[in-house]
C-alpha cells in the first residue's frame, strides 16, 4: 500500500525499502502487542495450552498449562504489515509470503492436534510431517525455479564468484536447505525465548545481506551477487518486529509458546533467506544455535543405535544443561550470546572476499 502512494501521490518518501522496513517492523511489532494478549486470553479460556512430555525434565511440568500457538499470531502481523508496505507484485515478495503461510499451516495442523487431544504425541506423524514440508518447500522452489528464474549458481562463503551452476537440481538443495532449517528451528524450540532471539539475530542478518544483495553499488563494492531481492527486506523486518512483540510475552517465565506454528514458519523463512541470498554454507554460522541443537539430536540417536550409550543426559543439547542443574534463564541467555556472536561473526565475514 505504502509503495503504492509513492506512485499515485508521489510521496518519494515510500520509495525506499529502508523506509518502508521501519514502517513494516513497527506495523508488526504493534499488531503482536495488539493482539497477543487477547490470544492469550482466549487459549486459556478454550484450554489451547501445551502438553508436555512425561519424560521432560521436572521443571517442564509447570508449564503444562501455557498457551501455545502464538506464532499464529505474529507470523499473520508479519503478513499484514508486509502486504502494507511492500510491492506485492515482486516474485520474491510472492514466494517469501508462500513460505510463510505453508509452514504455519503445517505448524498449525501439528498444534492442533495435539491441543485437542491433550496430547504432545497426537500431532502429525514425522513421516507427514517432512512429507508436507518437502511438498511445500518444492512449491516455493519451483516458483523461484520457472517464474522467477532465479540464479542457480552456488557460492561458497568468502569467494566471489559462483563454484558451479546446479541448474534444475539447485531445487532439490533448496528444498534441503528450507526442511532442514525449519526443522531446526523447532527442535531449539524448548525453553522460554530460546528459539525467539536467536531467531531475531539471524533475521536481522539475513535482511541485512538481502538488502546488500538487491542494492547494485553496495553489493558491487562487497563483491556480492546483485539480484533484485531488496523488497524482501521489508518482510525480514516485519517479522523481526513481531518477535520482538512475541518476545515480550515469550521471555522467561512464558505466557505463551509459539508452538510449531511459529517454529516451522521461522526457519522456513530463515532457511528461503539463506537461499536468495547464496548463504545457504554461511548459515551454519548465522543460525549455529540451531545447528548445535540439531547436531546435539543426531549424535544423541546415532550413538544409541550403535553403540547404546548416550552421549549427553538429553538432547536436544538444552535439556542436557537442564539436567546438569544450570538455571533456564543461564541456558537461555548463554545461548542467546553464542547466538550474538557468531551473527556478528557472520557480518564480518562478508568483507573477506
Amino acid at each position: 500500500m505504502f509503495y503504492w502512494l509513492y506512485e499515485l501521490l508521489d510521496i518519494n518518501l515510500f520509495q525506499y525499502i529502508t523506509v518502508r522496513a521501519g514502517f513494516s517492523f513497527f506495523f508488526a511489532l504493534l499488531l503482536t502487542f495488539i493482539f497477543m494478549p487477547i490470544f492469550i486470553r482466549w487459549a486459556q479460556r478454550s484450554s489451547r495450552v501445551q502438553p508436555i512430555n512425561e519424560w521432560a525434565p521436572d521443571s517442564h511440568q509447570s508449564k503444562a498449562k501455557t498457551p501455545t500457538m502464538g506464532g499464529i499470531v505474529f507470523i499473520g502481523a508479519t503478513i499484514i504489515a508486509s502486504l502494507l508496505t511492500v510491492r506485492i507484485d515482486n516474485p520474491y515478495i510472492i514466494a517469501s509470503l508462500m513460505t510463510l503461510l505453508f509452514f504455519t499451516l503445517i505448524g498449525f495442523k501439528d498444534d492442533y492436534s495435539k491441543v485437542r487431544k491433550s496430547e504432545n504425541l497426537a500431532g502429525l506423524s514425522p513421516r507427514m510431517k517432512l512429507l508436507l514440508q518437502v511438498t511445500a518447500s518444492l512449491l516455493v522452489g519451483l516458483f523461484l525455479l520457472l517464474y522467477a528464474q532465479f540464479n542457480t549458481d552456488l557460492y561458497l562463503p568468502f569467494l566471489k564468484d559462483p563454484v558451479l551452476d546446479m541448474g534444475f537440481s539447485s531445487l532439490f538443495f533448496w528444498v534441503l536447505v528450507i526442511v532442514a532449517t525449519s526443522n531446526a528451528v523447532n527442535l531449539t524450540d524448548g525453553l522460554d525465548g530460546l528459539a525467539t532471539v536467536p531467531s531475531i539475530f539471524s533475521l536481522t542478518t539475513l535482511a541485512l545481506i538481502v538488502y546488500v544483495i538487491g542494492h547494485a553499488g553496495i553489493s558491487a563494492y562487497l563483491y556480492m551477487p546483485n539480484f533484485p531481492i531488496g523488497e524482501v527486506t521489508i518482510i525480514a523486518s516485519a517479522l523481526v518486529g513481531s518477535l520482538v512483540g512475541f518476545l515480550w510475552f515469550n521471555s522467561h517465565p512464558a505466557e505463551v509458546f509459539m508452538g510449531d506454528s511459529g517454529s516451522l514458519a521461522l526457519g522456513a523463512f530463515i532457511g528461503y533467506l539463506a537461499i536468495i541470498t547464496k548463504s545457504e554454507f554461511l548459515l551454519v554460522l548465522i543460525g549455529l544455535i540451531f545447528v548445535i541443537e540439531t547436531v546435539s539430536v543426531i549424535l544423541q540417536v546415532g550413538s544409541f543405535k550403535l553403540r547404546k550409550k548416550r552421549i549427553f543426559l538429553m538432547a536436544p543439547i538444552h535439556h542436557h544443561f537442564e539436567m546438569k542443574n544450570w538455571a533456564e534463564n543461564k541456558i537461555i541467555v548463554r545461548f542467546w550470546i553464542i547466538a550474538l556472536l557468531s551473527n556478528l561473526l557472520a557480518l564480518v565475514s562478508l568483507k573477506f572476499r
